[in-house]
């Protein structure tokens, strides 16, 4: 996930024009991976996933709005794109990790797959199929041929039961009424000479003021700059809340969720 990013950072902070069109490319790999079964198309496994516009979208807000971020090394991580990206949610988010980690998943497939040996026996087995994966080594996307077990005559992707959720831990909305409102509840408080206690506008209260509703990413963009020029990565501060709230999904939960 890191190498990637990094990958991604290098074009975009890349004077050459080649460079960004070598980044836009690599934003464009991410169709939903339909190898685990986790689309969400309504019928079949056949979901349209990231695609081409996705990448776009990415791409665009990355080396232009979303620049600045880059630069300071804000935004340095894959899970930070759906805080500053419009149109980037849970399912194209589950689409470009699935992507990267592609072949992790397979190890990790092929790992179970010699644990139980339910996976090859009876008429169930196993193929070798040519695959997209990312190639730290190169930095780039890479066809490699993968064993894994067969469902449906089409290939099969485990995904071990504590990486997956059914909602973002990370997201625009959350990041904007948690970290993002409370910094500009402490830029605007004061402490009541009377009483001697900080006061400040409610969250609800900001929410309709025109300078901080939540327009799209702009806003969300304009006051991480603003904090991030007092020294306060917002972004740092979110993932500590996200961390202190994060608990596993129980065994009845995942079942839930799958039924």
């Amino acid at each position: 996930m890191t190498s990637f990013f990094d990958e991604i950072v290098a074009c975009v902070m890349s004077p050459h024009e080649e460079d960004a069109r070598r980044g836009l490319d690599l934003l464009q790999h991410f169709n939903e991976p339909k190898e685990t079964r986790l689309g969400l198309s309504r019928r079949g496994i056949d979901g349209h996933g990231g695609a081409d516009d996705v990448g776009s979208w990415i791409w665009d807000a990355l080396s232009s709005d979303a620049r600045a971020l880059i630069e300071v090394g804000v935004l340095k991580r894959v899970e930070h794109i759906p805080l500053f990206v419009e149109g980037v949610d849970k399912d194209i988010t589950s689409d470009v990790t699935t992507r990267i980690v592609f072949e992790p998943l397979a190890n990790f497939t092929q790992a179970m797959v010699s644990k139980y040996p339910q996976f090859t026996s009876g008429r169930h087995e196993t193929r070798v199929f040519s695959l997209q994966v990312w190639s730290i080594r190169r930095c780039d996307w890479v066809h490699k041929n993968l064993e894994l077990p067969v469902a449906a005559e089409k290939p099969l992707l485990l995904v071990p039961k504590r990486w997956a959720r059914p909602r973002l831990l990370m997201f625009a909305g959350r990041y904007y009424d948690t970290s993002l409102l409370s910094f500009v509840q402490e830029q605007l408080g004061s402490v009541n000479p009377r009483t001697g206690k900080f006061e400040t506008d409610s969250k609800k209260v900001l929410k309709r003021k025109k300078k901080y509703k939540k327009h799209g990413r702009r806003t969300i963009i304009r006051v991480t700059e603003e904090a991030q020029a007092s020294d306060e990565d917002l972004v740092d501060r979110f993932r500590a809340f996200v961390e202190r709230k994060y608990t596993a999904l129980d065994d009845d939960e995942i079942d839930e969720q799958l039924n």
